[in-house]
């Protein structure tokens, strides 16, 4: 099952992702998708069955992930970068941490055109970049 799901998956990817090898706009878009950040920071993305509203696209949301370590809330990607040049943003990917459930460990994976990649597409997505999403709250005692 997993090897059809890879081959699906490989055959739908566009020709720009399957021949990137400097970065660009499609193909941060593509590492935006299969690193899972319109997951959390994208509102509406898993309700319209994973397609991209541009104008909605990273801005964060405000429906929080509570645990036992509080509340926690993804971040407008948008205002993440918005002050930050690319180089900034590939050391920033390389070393940020934050609480769950963001797998922030895996976005330390990204190679550089992969982190250069999604720069470009954050910073090309059109609009308002909107507000940021709340603040985290931490645990009850």
């Amino acid at each position: 099952m997993f090897r059809l799901a890879v081959l699906v998956a490989a055959a739908s990817l566009s020709s720009a992702a399957l021949a990137a090898d400097s970065p660009s706009v499609d193909f941060g878009k593509h590492v935006s998708i299969i690193g899972g950040c319109h997951d959390c920071h994208t509102v509406g993305y898993a309700e319209s069955n994973g397609q991209i509203d541009p104008d909605k696209a990273l801005k964060g949301n405000p429906v929080g992930y509570d645990g036992p370590w509080g509340t926690n809330f993804a971040k407008n990607l948008r205002l993440t970068v918005a002050n930050m040049s690319e180089d900034d943003w590939v050391n920033f990917a390389k070393t940020f941490t934050v609480g769950p459930p963001m797998p922030w460990f895996n976005v330390h994976e990204f190679n550089e055109l992969e982190s250069r990649s999604l720069y470009m597409y954050i910073k090309s997505l059109p609009g308002d970049p909107g507000p940021q999403a709340p603040a985290d709250i931490p645990p009850k005692k």
